[in-house]
C-alpha cells in the first residue's frame, strides 16, 4: 500500500486531498446546520440555551481534532492530517465565536455591566472568555503570510492552543453543576492528545 501511494502521480494525491477538505469543510459545517434546522423548527424548548450549548459542544469537538492531528501524523506516517489542521483550528475558533457571540447578544442583549461582572465572579465564564481572548491571535495569525512574518516565533505563539484546550475544558466542567460524564470524556481526551506529546519529548530528550 506505501509503495503503490508513492507511485501514485502528484495530482491524484492532490485531488484526493483537496476533495477530502472539502468533505471535511461541509462535516464542519453541519452541526451548524442541524441547530438551526432545531431552532427553526420550533423543536429547541430554550433556543438560546440550546445553540450556546451545541455551540460550546462543538468548539470543543473541533478543538480536540485539531490537536489530534499532530499524533495522527506521526501514528499513520501520512502528512494529510497536518493539510487538515489549519481548517479545524479555524472551525474550533468560528463556533466559539457563536458560542460567545451567542452569549453576548442573545443571553445578555449586550449588557456589558452585566457581562463584565459575570466574567469577573463566575469562574467557569471567566475561563471561557480568557480560552477565546487566546484563541483570537492564533486564528488572526493562521495564514501563510503570517507564518512568514512570524518565523520562528509562529510556532511559539501557535502553542497557546494547549492552554485554551485546558482552558475550554474546564469552562465545561465548571458550567456542569451535576452529571459530570461529557465533561470527563473531553478532559479524558485532552489529557491522552497532551500526554502522547509529553511522552514523545521525553524519548526524544
Amino acid at each position: 500500500m506505501t509503495t503503490l501511494r508513492m507511485k501514485l502521480p502528484a495530482s491524484a494525491a492532490d485531488r484526493r486531498l483537496a476533495i477530502g477538505k472539502a468533505l471535511l469543510f461541509i462535516a464542519c459545517l453541519l452541526p451548524l446546520a442541524r441547530a438551526a434546522w432545531i431552532v427553526l423548527s420550533g423543536e429547541a424548548v430554550n433556543p438560546v440555551e440550546f445553540i450556546t450549548r451545541s455551540t460550546g459542544t462543538w468548539t470543543l469537538v473541533w478543538l480536540l481534532a485539531t490537536l489530534a492531528m499532530t499524533p495522527l501524523r506521526r501514528l499513520s506516517g501520512q502528512a494529510w492530517p497536518l493539510k487538515c489542521r489549519r481548517m479545524l483550528g479555524l472551525f474550533a475558533f468560528f463556533y466559539a465565536s457563536l458560542h460567545f457571540t451567542t452569549y453576548v447578544w442573545l443571553d445578555q442583549f449586550f449588557d456589558w455591566h452585566h457581562i463584565l461582572k459575570d466574567i469577573a465572579k463566575r469562574p467557569f465564564i471567566t475561563v471561557g472568555f480568557a480560552a477565546i481572548v487566546l484563541m483570537s491571535p492564533l486564528a488572526l495569525t493562521s495564514t501563510q503570510g503570517w507564518m512568514r512574518r512570524l518565523k520562528r516565533n509562529w510556532g511559539k505563539l501557535h502553542r497557546l492552543v494547549y492552554p485554551v484546550a485546558i482552558l475550554a475544558v474546564t469552562h465545561y466542567w465548571w458550567l456542569v453543576k451535576k452529571d459530570i460524564t461529557q465533561p470527563l470524556i473531553y478532559a479524558a481526551a485532552l489529557a491522552a492528545l497532551l500526554g502522547l506529546r509529553l511522552w514523545w519529548r521525553a524519548r526524544k530528550a
